[in-house]
């Protein structure tokens, strides 16, 4: 008779997370997982389902019912969970279905500010279940908060956390709009031709330059990269809490385009003027009202935490 690992998974399937990344075929499994992943995402029919769903896995308004849990607080834990996913090496899908788990519990339970970093460590550990062929051990996590939680406390909140959600976790997220509006963005790079693809020659400053597909694919890595760090900036500020995952990541690629486009653009131009242009890459159901807002708000927001991308600006 088999017993329960410290994963939370049977014995038969306790692979060590640390031996399965660093298996043989690691590599070659992580590439076919992440090409399947890419087709699935590209799925219109899928995005259509996704984006049908943001409005009932939002959860707004979390903190209103928290007496000790503050926006700030808030961000201080998510913060810490961006850095649990890049230590882990997991994927941003699993942070961010980590955040979505955690603030749907906060709308429906009231949790105290002592436990608020077990709520935060077992949404993540929930999420990496959903996510990741290999999941951190229960111990490992309890280690990265000083052992100051027992294995039965995350164990008993877990189970409290999935029959809060009523077990729903397949929830819309920023990691597969990005995922999703990049696949576009590429797609229609290509389809009007390579000549089409004016931003590196204004970040070339050479009119005659005629870009290849590997530096479409170069620009467009760039985009995403920026898109993602201004969006996890987002998963941590409480203002954006309001905002669809849809709009945040449209804003963010959009900030990013223009932030490659013109550097000195963000210091002297309004974020209306970015998005006046309709942008035949992006869907017209959004609002450009909203998308408008939105855009100024994480324009701020990267203003402010400048230092924190210095790495990705430099061409």
């Amino acid at each position: 008779m088999s017993t329960l690992s410290d994963s939370g998974f049977e014995e038969d399937f306790s692979a060590s997370p640390s031996n399965c990344l660093n298996c043989p075929w690691s590599e070659d499994l992580n590439n076919r997982l992440t090409a399947d992943h890419h087709e699935v995402i590209c799925d219109e029919s899928c995005f259509i389902i996704q984006r049908n769903n943001e409005e009932e896995f939002l959860a707004l308004n979390c903190l209103a019912r928290q007496p000790q849990i503050t926006a700030e607080a808030r961000c201080k834990l998510v913060s810490w969970l961006i850095a649990v996913y890049k230590h882990f090496k997991l994927s941003f899908e699993s942070c961010c279905l980590a955040v979505n788990i955690m603030d749907r519990f906060l709308v429906t339970t009231s949790v105290a500010a002592d436990c608020f970093q077990l709520v935060g460590v077992t949404s993540l550990l929930i999420a990496t279940k959903h996510v990741e062929v290999c999941c951190p051990r229960i111990r490992q996590l309890l280690s990265l908060c000083c052992n100051a939680f027992s294995k039965e406390q995350l164990c008993n909140l877990e189970c409290l956390i999935l029959l809060r959600l009523n077990f729903r976790l397949a929830a819309p997220t920023l990691a597969f709009f990005l995922d999703y509006f990049i696949s576009q963005e590429l797609s229609w790079h290509r389809g009007a031709g390579k000549d089409h693809f004016t931003d590196l020659r204004e970040v070339k400053k050479d009119d005659s330059w005629t870009s290849t597909e590997e530096d479409q694919l170069s620009i467009v890595e760039r985009y995403k990269c920026f898109a993602c760090k201004v969006c996890e900036l987002s998963l941590a500020d409480y203002a954006f809490n309001k905002y669809q995952p849809s709009v945040i990541v449209q804003s963010a690629i959009m900030l990013a385009k223009d932030w490659f486009r013109k550097p000195a653009y963000f210091k002297h131009t309004s974020s209306a003027k970015m998005v006046n242009t309709a942008d035949p890459k992006l869907p017209d159901s959004i609002s450009h009202t909203l998308i408008q807002q939105c855009t100024e708000e994480l324009k701020l927001l990267v203003s402010l935490n400048l230092e924190s991308i210095q790495d990705l600006i430099a061409l």
